[in-house]
């Protein structure tokens, strides 16, 4: 008997169980990881180096790690808060996965750590398909990149627990149309968090790391409707499965069933059919 078997579906079933395992890790520690997903040129490290800025100000213990396919010039730039901070190098690999993460946290991350900023390849495609083991997901949008970036990536900014606008000191220039962006985010992820941000003047990065220590404390608990949809969906695809092994408990022997459970909670559970002409394995990381 021959059984297909779906590469892409065992690569993320894989990256799910490093997930769960890194996310214990964390707990643990007491350490919070925050995964911040945008395009490129969105203003994600320039926000990122002004929070990393506030936490260590405010004595909040915060390290960061940052991908980029090539350069180490985002972790130069984050390094100017004080903040400890790592670069992960992908190679070529358009978003980071719980392993490589993982791997580059270990015998590094400074003991004590509260907040744990990840900062994703710029790509809003391939990582929303992969939990990294993170608490809160953070989808940014810059003013300058249109209104309609929620409705064109829906998994991206259906899977947040945040949504962040970025360079909003723009918006008027650019004649951003704030309802619009507001429709399309509620259209996607009802009930979302929304936080407009400048890097530049200051607005709204307070908020934003009020934000983040409160979902760091279980104080901010939403769950994205694409997660609870996923979710329900995994439920009656096993409810299919039990039925169907009760009639064929002949299964053949070494078929492996990759079902990609949720990780964690059904918050972690990721909607992958946007990504999934992107099941490339992770290569050359550094």
């Amino acid at each position: 008997m021959c059984r297909t078997v779906d590469l892409h579906q065992a690569v993320l079933a894989k990256n799910d169980t490093n997930a769960v395992e890194l996310r214990r890790t964390l707990d643990d520690r007491g350490t919070t990881a925050v995964n911040l997903m945008s395009s490129p040129g969105s203003g994600k490290t320039a926000l990122l180096e002004a929070l990393l800025t506030r936490a260590v100000a405010g004595g909040i213990p915060a390290a960061a790690v940052t991908a980029d396919l090539a350069t180490e010039n985002d972790a130069t730039r984050l390094a100017r808060s004080g903040a400890p901070v790592r670069q992960i190098l992908t190679d070529g690999l358009c978003h980071l996965e719980a392993g490589m993460l993982g791997a580059k946290l270990e015998g590094w991350l400074p003991e004590g750590t509260r907040l744990l900023f990840v900062e994703n390849v710029g790509n809003l495609v391939c990582p929303a398909s992969y939990d990294l083991g993170e608490t809160l997901r953070i989808a940014m949008a810059s003013v300058t990149e249109g209104e309609d970036k929620p409705v064109k990536y829906p998994a991206a900014f259906g899977l947040a627990h945040l949504v962040v606008v970025t360079k909003s000191d723009l918006a008027e220039a650019v004649e951003f149309d704030r309802d619009a962006f507001l429709g399309g985010v509620q259209q996607v992820n009802p009930g979302v968090p929304v936080i407009e941000t400048s890097a530049r003047t200051g607005e709204g990065v307070d908020a934003l790391l009020a934000h983040v220590l409160r979902a760091a404390d279980g104080l901010e608990s939403h769950v994205p409707v694409l997660a609870r949809q996923h979710e329900k969906h995994l439920h009656h695809h096993h409810d299919d499965e039990d039925a169907s092994a009760a009639d064929h408990s002949h299964a053949p022997s070494g078929a492996t069933e990759h079902s990609h459970a949720p990780a964690g909670a059904a918050d972690h559970s990721h909607a992958h059919a946007e990504a999934a002409q992107h099941s490339h394995a992770p290569a050359g990381t550094s």
